[in-house]
């Protein structure tokens, strides 16, 4: 089953159930799927692929983690703890993330990998750790264990 379809029978559940806040986060997500499809057959393709699917779910539930810190350094929690309920459902269509320590082991063999010693080489690090972490961790976890490492 292609996570359209995934996605189109969570939304006869969410109706069937009531229950509006999924119904909504369910539809945008759909939403912004068949757009890249527009946009991959626009460029010839036939499909998205599971990539690009990642990809679009990634910059969703970025999204909702920019927002939820936003509101809450505006002191409005309950728009927080709404977004923070959207990003919950996003994740159920996302690979597991990554802990904290695997990041850090993954950062730790790139970084023995190119070579890299300090602050300054962070740039060598990160575009091959986003390559291989991609949707498998947040883009500021990475970003942190890369700093971390070549601080020293």
């Amino acid at each position: 089953m292609s996570l359209i379809d995934r996605i189109s029978e969570d939304i006869k559940t969410a109706m069937k159930a009531k229950d509006k806040l999924r119904l909504e986060t369910v539809r945008s997500v759909k939403k912004t799927l068949i757009e890249k499809v527009v946009e991959a057959r626009a460029k010839g393709n036939e499909e998205l692929s599971v990539e690009d699917e990642l990809a679009a779910l990634s910059q969703l539930a970025k999204q909702r983690r920019d927002s939820i810190a936003q509101y809450l350094d505006a002191g409005r929690p309950e728009l927080a703890e709404k977004e923070q309920q959207e990003l919950e459902i996003l994740q159920e269509y996302l690979p597991a993330q990554l802990s904290v320590a695997e990041v850090g082991a993954i950062v730790d063999k790139i970084i023995a990998q190119v070579g890299a010693t300090g602050p300054r080489d962070m740039g060598k690090v990160m575009g091959p750790a986003m390559k291989e972490l991609k949707g498998k961790a947040d883009g500021k976890v990475v970003q942190n264990a890369v700093k971390q490492r070549l601080a020293g």
